[in-house]
Protein backbone atom coordinates (compact mmCIF):
# COMPACT_ATOMS: atom_id res chain seq x y z
CA UNK A 1 0.00 0.00 0.00
CA UNK A 2 1.41 3.37 -0.99
CA UNK A 3 0.61 6.24 1.37
CA UNK A 4 1.70 9.60 2.74
CA UNK A 5 2.82 9.90 6.37
CA UNK A 6 3.06 13.09 8.43
CA UNK A 7 4.64 12.05 11.71
CA UNK A 8 5.67 15.42 13.16
CA UNK A 9 2.76 17.51 14.36
CA UNK A 10 1.78 19.31 17.55
CA UNK A 11 -1.64 18.76 19.09
CA UNK A 12 -1.63 22.25 20.59
CA UNK A 13 -2.85 20.52 23.76
CA UNK A 14 -3.73 23.84 25.43
CA UNK A 15 -6.49 24.31 22.85
CA UNK A 16 -7.44 20.66 22.53
CA UNK A 17 -10.74 21.16 24.31
CA UNK A 18 -11.64 24.26 22.34
CA UNK A 19 -12.57 22.25 19.26
CA UNK A 20 -10.00 23.40 16.69
CA UNK A 21 -7.00 21.11 17.34
CA UNK A 22 -8.49 17.89 18.64
CA UNK A 23 -8.20 14.43 17.10
CA UNK A 24 -11.39 14.92 15.12
CA UNK A 25 -9.96 17.99 13.39
CA UNK A 26 -6.63 16.26 12.80
CA UNK A 27 -8.52 13.43 11.11
CA UNK A 28 -10.64 15.84 9.05
CA UNK A 29 -7.57 17.67 7.77
CA UNK A 30 -5.60 14.49 7.11
CA UNK A 31 -8.37 13.29 4.78
CA UNK A 32 -8.62 16.68 3.12
CA UNK A 33 -4.85 16.74 2.52
CA UNK A 34 -4.45 13.08 1.51
CA UNK A 35 -2.36 11.95 4.50
CA UNK A 36 -2.99 8.38 5.66
CA UNK A 37 -0.62 8.06 8.63
CA UNK A 38 -0.43 10.83 11.23
CA UNK A 39 1.61 11.35 14.37
CA UNK A 40 -0.47 12.17 17.41
CA UNK A 41 2.04 14.68 18.76
CA UNK A 42 2.50 15.56 22.42
CA UNK A 43 1.77 12.17 24.02
CA UNK A 44 3.84 13.20 27.06
CA UNK A 45 1.29 15.85 28.06
CA UNK A 46 -1.19 14.42 30.60
CA UNK A 47 -4.29 16.15 29.21
CA UNK A 48 -3.55 15.22 25.61
CA UNK A 49 -2.57 11.69 26.61
CA UNK A 50 -6.00 11.35 28.23
CA UNK A 51 -7.68 12.37 24.98
CA UNK A 52 -5.59 9.85 23.04
CA UNK A 53 -6.67 7.13 25.44
CA UNK A 54 -10.32 8.12 25.17
CA UNK A 55 -10.67 8.75 21.44
CA UNK A 56 -8.30 6.29 19.76
CA UNK A 57 -8.83 2.56 19.34
CA UNK A 58 -6.38 -0.08 18.08
CA UNK A 59 -6.16 -0.59 14.33
CA UNK A 60 -3.27 -2.28 12.52
CA UNK A 61 -0.22 -3.38 14.60
CA UNK A 62 1.13 -0.39 16.51
CA UNK A 63 -1.38 2.02 14.94
CA UNK A 64 -4.65 3.57 16.05
CA UNK A 65 -7.75 5.07 14.49
CA UNK A 66 -10.40 7.48 15.67
CA UNK A 67 -13.28 5.91 17.59
CA UNK A 68 -16.06 4.78 15.23
CA UNK A 69 -18.75 7.17 16.48
CA UNK A 70 -16.40 10.15 16.15
CA UNK A 71 -15.16 9.04 12.75
CA UNK A 72 -18.70 8.87 11.37
CA UNK A 73 -19.24 12.51 12.29
CA UNK A 74 -16.04 13.51 10.50
CA UNK A 75 -17.03 11.59 7.38
CA UNK A 76 -20.37 13.42 7.25
CA UNK A 77 -18.54 16.76 7.21
CA UNK A 78 -16.41 15.87 4.16
CA UNK A 79 -17.19 15.46 0.46
CA UNK A 80 -17.48 11.91 -0.82
CA UNK A 81 -14.18 12.30 -2.70
CA UNK A 82 -12.25 12.06 0.58
CA UNK A 83 -14.77 11.00 3.27
CA UNK A 84 -13.92 7.28 3.22
CA UNK A 85 -10.11 7.59 3.16
CA UNK A 86 -8.36 5.78 5.99
CA UNK A 87 -6.49 7.78 8.63
CA UNK A 88 -4.27 6.10 11.18
CA UNK A 89 -2.27 7.49 14.11
CA UNK A 90 1.12 6.59 15.55
CA UNK A 91 1.94 7.76 19.07
CA UNK A 92 4.52 10.52 18.72
CA UNK A 93 6.06 13.39 20.66
CA UNK A 94 8.70 16.07 20.16
CA UNK A 95 11.16 16.54 23.03
CA UNK A 96 13.46 19.54 23.51
CA UNK A 97 16.74 18.91 25.34
CA UNK A 98 18.92 21.71 26.74
CA UNK A 99 22.32 20.81 28.19
CA UNK A 100 26.03 21.63 28.18
CA UNK A 101 28.45 19.57 26.11
CA UNK A 102 31.87 20.45 24.75
CA UNK A 103 31.84 23.87 26.37
CA UNK A 104 28.64 24.90 24.58
CA UNK A 105 24.95 24.98 25.37
CA UNK A 106 23.08 22.50 23.20
CA UNK A 107 19.39 22.98 22.41
CA UNK A 108 18.07 20.14 20.28
CA UNK A 109 14.68 18.77 19.26
CA UNK A 110 13.96 15.06 18.84
CA UNK A 111 10.97 13.04 17.63
CA UNK A 112 10.11 9.91 19.63
CA UNK A 113 7.71 7.17 18.48
CA UNK A 114 6.30 4.21 20.40
CA UNK A 115 4.00 1.39 19.23
CA UNK A 116 1.46 1.50 22.05
CA UNK A 117 0.15 3.12 25.20
CA UNK A 118 2.11 0.84 27.52
CA UNK A 119 5.39 1.96 25.96
CA UNK A 120 4.21 5.59 26.05
CA UNK A 121 3.44 5.31 29.75
CA UNK A 122 6.87 3.82 30.46
CA UNK A 123 8.53 6.64 28.55
CA UNK A 124 6.43 9.27 30.32
CA UNK A 125 7.26 7.85 33.75
CA UNK A 126 10.98 8.15 33.09
CA UNK A 127 10.74 11.69 31.73
CA UNK A 128 8.43 12.74 34.56
CA UNK A 129 11.28 12.05 36.96
CA UNK A 130 13.43 14.55 35.07
CA UNK A 131 11.12 17.47 34.30
CA UNK A 132 7.56 18.83 34.23
CA UNK A 133 5.55 17.19 31.45
CA UNK A 134 2.39 19.22 32.11
CA UNK A 135 3.74 22.64 31.16
CA UNK A 136 4.12 22.15 27.42
CA UNK A 137 3.23 19.70 24.69
CA UNK A 138 6.90 19.75 23.66
CA UNK A 139 8.61 19.41 27.05
CA UNK A 140 12.02 21.02 27.56
CA UNK A 141 14.32 18.88 29.67
CA UNK A 142 17.83 19.29 31.06
CA UNK A 143 18.86 16.01 29.52
CA UNK A 144 21.67 14.99 27.18
CA UNK A 145 20.43 13.87 23.75
CA UNK A 146 22.27 10.57 24.12
CA UNK A 147 20.43 9.90 27.39
CA UNK A 148 17.07 10.76 25.85
CA UNK A 149 17.76 8.20 23.14
CA UNK A 150 18.55 5.60 25.79
CA UNK A 151 15.26 6.31 27.59
CA UNK A 152 13.36 6.00 24.32
CA UNK A 153 14.98 2.65 23.51
CA UNK A 154 14.21 1.39 27.02
CA UNK A 155 10.49 2.16 26.54
CA UNK A 156 10.03 -1.09 24.64
CA UNK A 157 10.52 -2.94 21.37
CA UNK A 158 9.74 -0.72 18.41
CA UNK A 159 10.36 2.60 20.14
CA UNK A 160 12.67 4.84 18.13
CA UNK A 161 14.00 8.39 17.89
CA UNK A 162 14.47 10.65 14.87
CA UNK A 163 16.43 13.92 15.17
CA UNK A 164 14.01 16.72 14.27
CA UNK A 165 14.58 19.40 11.57
CA UNK A 166 18.28 18.64 11.71
CA UNK A 167 19.61 21.88 10.18
CA UNK A 168 17.52 24.46 12.09
CA UNK A 169 20.02 26.95 13.63
CA UNK A 170 18.94 26.72 17.27
CA UNK A 171 17.28 23.34 17.61
CA UNK A 172 18.73 21.00 14.95
CA UNK A 173 21.44 18.41 15.53
CA UNK A 174 23.54 20.15 12.85
CA UNK A 175 22.29 23.67 13.63
CA UNK A 176 24.72 26.58 13.48
CA UNK A 177 23.84 27.87 16.95
CA UNK A 178 23.85 24.82 19.18
CA UNK A 179 24.36 21.68 17.13
CA UNK A 180 27.11 19.20 16.28
CA UNK A 181 28.97 18.30 13.09
CA UNK A 182 27.98 14.61 13.11
CA UNK A 183 25.29 12.33 14.47
CA UNK A 184 28.01 10.39 16.28
CA UNK A 185 29.12 13.46 18.23
CA UNK A 186 25.57 14.01 19.46
CA UNK A 187 24.41 10.48 20.32
CA UNK A 188 27.75 8.87 21.15
CA UNK A 189 27.77 5.11 21.72
CA UNK A 190 24.07 4.88 20.82
CA UNK A 191 24.35 6.65 17.45
CA UNK A 192 23.91 3.32 15.65
CA UNK A 193 20.27 3.40 16.74
CA UNK A 194 19.66 6.52 14.61
CA UNK A 195 18.59 5.52 11.10
CA UNK A 196 16.47 8.46 9.89
CA UNK A 197 16.83 12.24 9.92
CA UNK A 198 14.12 14.83 9.42
CA UNK A 199 15.33 17.31 6.80
CA UNK A 200 13.19 20.24 8.01
CA UNK A 201 11.40 22.83 5.91
CA UNK A 202 14.57 24.78 4.97
CA UNK A 203 16.44 21.85 3.40
CA UNK A 204 15.65 18.97 1.09
CA UNK A 205 17.23 15.54 0.44
CA UNK A 206 19.42 16.88 -2.38
CA UNK A 207 21.04 19.35 0.01
CA UNK A 208 21.53 16.65 2.64
CA UNK A 209 23.17 14.27 0.15
CA UNK A 210 26.03 16.72 -0.27
CA UNK A 211 27.26 15.41 3.11
CA UNK A 212 28.56 11.87 2.57
CA UNK A 213 28.37 11.10 6.27
CA UNK A 214 24.57 11.12 5.97
CA UNK A 215 24.38 8.44 3.26
CA UNK A 216 23.24 5.71 5.64
CA UNK A 217 20.23 7.66 6.91
CA UNK A 218 16.74 7.76 5.44
CA UNK A 219 15.71 11.39 4.88
CA UNK A 220 12.18 11.96 6.18
CA UNK A 221 10.04 15.04 5.83
CA UNK A 222 7.06 15.95 7.98
CA UNK A 223 5.05 19.14 8.34
CA UNK A 224 6.00 20.18 11.90
CA UNK A 225 2.42 21.50 11.91
CA UNK A 226 1.31 23.64 14.84
CA UNK A 227 -2.24 23.86 13.48
CA UNK A 228 -4.32 21.32 11.51
CA UNK A 229 -4.45 23.28 8.20
CA UNK A 230 -0.66 22.90 7.91
CA UNK A 231 -0.80 19.12 7.98
CA UNK A 232 0.76 17.57 4.89
CA UNK A 233 2.91 20.49 3.78
CA UNK A 234 5.71 17.91 3.93
CA UNK A 235 5.24 14.13 4.02
CA UNK A 236 7.17 10.89 3.69
CA UNK A 237 5.89 8.32 1.21
CA UNK A 238 5.89 4.61 2.00
CA UNK A 239 4.89 1.56 -0.02
CA UNK A 240 4.43 -1.00 2.76
CA UNK A 241 1.61 -2.50 4.78
CA UNK A 242 -0.18 0.07 6.90
CA UNK A 243 1.56 -1.10 10.06
CA UNK A 244 3.79 0.69 12.60
CA UNK A 245 6.46 -2.00 12.39
CA UNK A 246 6.40 -2.09 8.58
CA UNK A 247 7.10 1.66 8.54
CA UNK A 248 9.88 1.14 11.08
CA UNK A 249 11.48 -1.56 8.89
CA UNK A 250 11.27 0.72 5.86
CA UNK A 251 13.09 3.47 7.74
CA UNK A 252 15.75 1.06 8.96
CA UNK A 253 16.37 -0.75 5.67
CA UNK A 254 15.08 1.54 2.91
CA UNK A 255 12.81 -1.21 1.53
CA UNK A 256 9.38 0.35 1.05
CA UNK A 257 10.64 3.88 1.68
CA UNK A 258 9.60 5.70 -1.49
CA UNK A 259 10.75 9.27 -0.82
CA UNK A 260 9.33 12.56 0.35
CA UNK A 261 7.14 15.51 -0.49
CA UNK A 262 9.00 18.71 0.32
CA UNK A 263 8.59 22.41 0.73
CA UNK A 264 10.80 24.23 -1.71
CA UNK A 265 13.63 24.78 0.82
CA UNK A 266 13.70 28.48 -0.06
CA UNK A 267 10.26 28.77 1.55
CA UNK A 268 11.63 27.62 4.91
CA UNK A 269 12.25 30.18 7.62
CA UNK A 270 15.99 29.57 7.90
CA UNK A 271 17.15 28.82 4.37
CA UNK A 272 19.52 31.77 3.94
CA UNK A 273 21.59 33.76 6.42
CA UNK A 274 20.43 37.10 7.70
CA UNK A 275 19.25 39.48 10.33
CA UNK A 276 15.51 40.03 10.21
CA UNK A 277 15.46 43.17 12.37
CA UNK A 278 17.84 44.88 9.96
CA UNK A 279 16.25 43.49 6.80
CA UNK A 280 19.56 41.86 5.85
CA UNK A 281 19.50 38.59 3.87
CA UNK A 282 22.61 36.95 2.44
CA UNK A 283 23.73 34.01 0.37
CA UNK A 284 26.52 31.95 1.99
CA UNK A 285 29.31 33.51 -0.10
CA UNK A 286 28.24 37.02 0.87
CA UNK A 287 28.03 36.00 4.52
CA UNK A 288 31.61 34.79 4.38
CA UNK A 289 32.73 38.08 2.85
CA UNK A 290 31.17 39.90 5.80
CA UNK A 291 32.69 37.52 8.33
CA UNK A 292 29.23 36.47 9.50
CA UNK A 293 28.50 39.98 10.79
CA UNK A 294 25.44 42.09 9.95
CA UNK A 295 26.62 45.17 8.02
CA UNK A 296 23.80 47.26 9.51
CA UNK A 297 24.08 46.64 13.27
CA UNK A 298 27.43 44.88 13.59
CA UNK A 299 25.96 41.85 15.38
CA UNK A 300 26.36 38.21 14.28
CA UNK A 301 24.01 37.06 11.53
CA UNK A 302 21.78 34.05 11.99
CA UNK A 303 23.55 31.44 9.88
CA UNK A 304 20.94 29.53 7.94
CA UNK A 305 20.60 26.04 6.60
CA UNK A 306 22.24 26.51 3.19
CA UNK A 307 25.41 27.91 4.76
CA UNK A 308 25.54 25.15 7.32
CA UNK A 309 25.13 22.48 4.63
CA UNK A 310 27.98 24.06 2.67
CA UNK A 311 30.15 24.07 5.81
CA UNK A 312 29.79 20.29 6.18
CA UNK A 313 29.44 19.32 2.50
CA UNK A 314 32.11 17.14 0.87
CA UNK A 315 30.25 16.73 -2.42
CA UNK A 316 29.15 19.15 -5.14
CA UNK A 317 25.51 19.88 -5.83
CA UNK A 318 23.55 17.30 -7.80
CA UNK A 319 25.30 14.15 -6.59
CA UNK A 320 22.89 11.29 -5.77
CA UNK A 321 25.07 8.40 -4.49
CA UNK A 322 23.05 5.25 -5.23
CA UNK A 323 19.85 7.10 -4.34
CA UNK A 324 16.65 5.36 -5.43
CA UNK A 325 14.17 7.40 -3.39
CA UNK A 326 12.70 10.47 -5.03
CA UNK A 327 11.27 13.71 -3.73
CA UNK A 328 8.81 16.24 -5.07
CA UNK A 329 8.92 19.91 -4.11
CA UNK A 330 5.42 21.35 -3.85
CA UNK A 331 3.64 24.53 -2.85
CA UNK A 332 0.56 24.07 -0.64
CA UNK A 333 -2.66 24.35 -2.64
CA UNK A 334 -4.06 27.27 -0.56
CA UNK A 335 -0.92 29.29 -1.34
CA UNK A 336 -1.38 28.67 -5.07
CA UNK A 337 -5.06 29.61 -4.98
CA UNK A 338 -4.24 32.65 -2.83
CA UNK A 339 -1.69 33.83 -5.38
CA UNK A 340 -4.20 33.48 -8.20
CA UNK A 341 -6.91 35.33 -6.27
CA UNK A 342 -4.45 37.86 -4.82
CA UNK A 343 -5.58 37.16 -1.24
CA UNK A 344 -4.06 35.40 1.76
CA UNK A 345 -3.91 31.58 1.76
CA UNK A 346 -5.97 31.35 4.94
CA UNK A 347 -8.73 33.69 3.72
CA UNK A 348 -12.32 32.50 3.55
CA UNK A 349 -12.30 32.97 -0.21
CA UNK A 350 -9.36 30.61 -0.63
CA UNK A 351 -10.80 28.08 1.82
CA UNK A 352 -14.06 27.99 -0.14
CA UNK A 353 -12.30 27.48 -3.46
CA UNK A 354 -10.10 24.71 -2.08
CA UNK A 355 -13.23 23.06 -0.65
CA UNK A 356 -14.72 22.98 -4.13
CA UNK A 357 -11.52 21.71 -5.73
CA UNK A 358 -11.12 18.83 -3.27
CA UNK A 359 -14.79 17.91 -3.71
CA UNK A 360 -14.24 17.73 -7.47
CA UNK A 361 -10.79 16.13 -7.67
CA UNK A 362 -9.94 14.57 -4.31
CA UNK A 363 -7.31 15.42 -1.66
CA UNK A 364 -4.90 18.32 -2.02
CA UNK A 365 -1.82 16.13 -2.53
CA UNK A 366 -3.59 14.33 -5.36
CA UNK A 367 -4.41 17.66 -7.00
CA UNK A 368 -0.82 18.86 -6.69
CA UNK A 369 0.78 15.63 -7.93
CA UNK A 370 -1.60 13.45 -9.93
CA UNK A 371 -4.69 15.13 -11.39
CA UNK A 372 -4.05 15.74 -15.12
CA UNK A 373 -3.29 19.37 -15.85
CA UNK A 374 -5.81 19.25 -18.67
CA UNK A 375 -8.59 18.40 -16.20
CA UNK A 376 -7.61 21.35 -14.01
CA UNK A 377 -7.36 23.69 -16.99
CA UNK A 378 -10.82 22.68 -18.17
CA UNK A 379 -12.24 23.83 -14.87
CA UNK A 380 -9.83 26.54 -13.76
CA UNK A 381 -7.42 27.72 -16.47
CA UNK A 382 -4.97 29.64 -14.28
CA UNK A 383 -4.80 26.83 -11.76
CA UNK A 384 -3.96 24.35 -14.50
CA UNK A 385 -1.12 26.58 -15.65
CA UNK A 386 0.11 27.01 -12.08
CA UNK A 387 0.13 23.27 -11.34
CA UNK A 388 1.88 22.57 -14.63
CA UNK A 389 4.64 25.00 -13.72
CA UNK A 390 4.87 23.57 -10.21
CA UNK A 391 5.39 20.03 -11.51
CA UNK A 392 8.11 21.28 -13.86
CA UNK A 393 9.81 23.16 -11.03
CA UNK A 394 9.24 26.52 -12.72
CA UNK A 395 8.85 28.70 -9.65
CA UNK A 396 9.92 32.16 -8.52
CA UNK A 397 11.63 32.11 -5.13
CA UNK A 398 12.05 34.76 -2.46
CA UNK A 399 14.03 32.82 0.18
CA UNK A 400 13.36 32.83 3.90
CA UNK A 401 15.91 33.82 6.54
CA UNK A 402 16.26 34.40 10.30
CA UNK A 403 12.77 33.14 11.15
CA UNK A 404 11.01 34.76 8.18
CA UNK A 405 9.21 32.38 5.81
CA UNK A 406 10.20 32.63 2.18
CA UNK A 407 7.69 33.01 -0.64
CA UNK A 408 7.32 30.74 -3.66
CA UNK A 409 5.30 32.09 -6.59
CA UNK A 410 4.11 30.47 -9.79
CA UNK A 411 3.55 33.72 -11.71
CA UNK A 412 5.62 36.84 -12.22
CA UNK A 413 4.16 40.09 -10.78
CA UNK A 414 1.36 41.34 -12.99
CA UNK A 415 1.32 38.22 -15.17
CA UNK A 416 -2.14 37.10 -14.13
CA UNK A 417 -3.64 40.53 -14.66
CA UNK A 418 -2.10 40.83 -18.13
CA UNK A 419 -3.40 37.39 -19.09
CA UNK A 420 -6.99 38.16 -18.14
CA UNK A 421 -9.43 39.55 -20.71
CA UNK A 422 -12.94 40.86 -20.58
CA UNK A 423 -14.21 37.70 -22.27
CA UNK A 424 -12.46 35.29 -19.88
CA UNK A 425 -14.77 33.76 -17.24
CA UNK A 426 -14.10 34.56 -13.62
CA UNK A 427 -11.22 32.35 -12.53
CA UNK A 428 -13.15 30.06 -10.23
CA UNK A 429 -16.55 30.17 -11.90
CA UNK A 430 -18.00 26.70 -12.25
CA UNK A 431 -19.06 26.39 -15.91
CA UNK A 432 -21.75 23.88 -14.94
CA UNK A 433 -23.32 26.22 -12.37
CA UNK A 434 -26.19 28.33 -13.79
CA UNK A 435 -26.96 29.97 -10.45
CA UNK A 436 -27.54 33.73 -10.60
CA UNK A 437 -24.47 35.12 -8.80
CA UNK A 438 -25.79 38.65 -8.27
Amino acid sequence: MRFHADLHIHSRYSRACSGDSDLEHLTWWARRKGVTLMGTGDFTHPAWFGQLRDKLVPAEPGLFRLREDLDREIARALPSSVASDRVRFALSVEISTVYRRGGRTRKLHHLVYVPGFEAAEAFNRRLGQIGDLSSDGRPTLGLDSRDLLEIALDAGDGAYLVPAHVWTPWFGVFGSKSGFDTVEECYGDLSGHIFALETGLSSDPAMNRRVSGLDRYRMVSYSDAHSPPRIGRETTVFDVDLDYFAVLRALRTGAGYEGTVEFFPEEGRYHLDGHRKCGVRMEPEETRRHGGICPVCGKPLTIGVLSRVEDLADRPEGVRPGETAVFDSLVPLPEIVGEILDVGPSSKKVTGEVDRLTAAFGPELKILQDVPVGDLEARLPSLGEAIGRLRRGEVVTDPGYDGEYGVIRLFEPGELQRASTATTPTLFDDPTDDTDRR
